[in-house]
C-alpha cells in the first residue's frame, strides 16, 4: 500500500468559522469554527450562508499534514465518541479586516494540547467529515504500531559496608566525626 511508504502526507482542508452575536456587551461577535471541508479549495473569508446576524464563511484553506510518529495521537483521536480535528486560530494583527486568521488544522488531540495551553490561540474541536475520517483511519492503520508496556524493575537497595559517620576513609580518626563538641573539653578544663 502506498500509505505505508510515506512519512507524511497531506490534504487541503477548507474551515468554516461561524460569526454570531455576542452574549454580553463586552463580546460584539462570537468567532467559532464549525465544519471542515476536505479537498476544499483555496479561499478567504468567503460567505458560505447567512441566517438572520449569523454568518457562516470559508475563512481560509489550509494543509492537514499527518506525520508517521504521530499515528498514536490520530489513534487517539479516532477513538473518541466524535472523532475530530482541531483547528487553531490566531488573532490577526490590528487593523486587519477580520479579527482571526486559520493557523494550522491538526488530527492531533496532542499538538492541539499544546497549543490551548500557550493561551495565545483559539483551539476548537471540529467534527471529522466521513471522508475525511477514512482517509486519517487508514494512514493510522498503516503505521499505528502498538508498543507492549514494559514495567520498570526495582533494583534492590543496597547499603554500602562502610559505617556511616566515620568521616572520609583516607584521613585516620580516633572517634566518631558527628561527636559532641563538649567531649573535646579537657577533663581539668571542667
Amino acid at each position: 500500500m502506498y500509505l505505508q511508504d510515506q512519512k507524511s502526507i497531506s490534504m487541503p482542508i477548507g474551515v468554516v468559522i461561524q460569526r454570531r452575536p455576542g452574549v454580553t456587551r463586552w463580546a460584539k461577535w462570537v468567532w467559532t469554527p464549525v465544519a471542515v471541508l476536505p479537498g476544499a479549495p483555496a479561499a478567504e473569508w468567503k460567505t458560505l450562508r447567512e441566517v438572520g446576524q449569523t454568518v457562516e464563511y470559508h475563512a481560509a484553506t489550509v494543509p492537514l499534514t499527518l506525520y508517521r510518529g504521530e499515528a498514536e495521537a490520530y489513534k487517539v483521536a479516532l477513538s473518541q465518541a466524535e472523532p475530530s480535528v482541531y483547528v487553531i486560530l490566531r488573532a490577526a494583527p490590528h487593523g486587519a479586516t477580520w479579527p482571526y486568521h486559520v493557523h494550522l488544522v491538526t488530527a492531533s488531540p496532542h499538538e492541539a494540547q499544546l497549543y490551548a495551553e500557550s493561551g495565545d490561540e483559539i483551539v476548537e474541536r471540529v467534527v471529522m467529515p466521513e471522508g475525511l475520517l477514512s482517509w486519517v483511519g487508514a494512514y493510522t492503520q498503516a503505521h499505528y504500531i502498538e508498543e507492549a508496556f514494559v514495567k520498570r524493575k526495582r533494583r534492590p537497595y543496597k547499603e554500602e559496608e562502610k559505617e556511616d559517620g566515620i568521616g572520609d576513609a583516607r584521613i585516620s580518626q580516633a572517634s566518631d566525626v558527628y561527636r559532641a563538641p563538649g567531649s573535646l573539653r579537657k577533663k581539668d578544663e571542667i
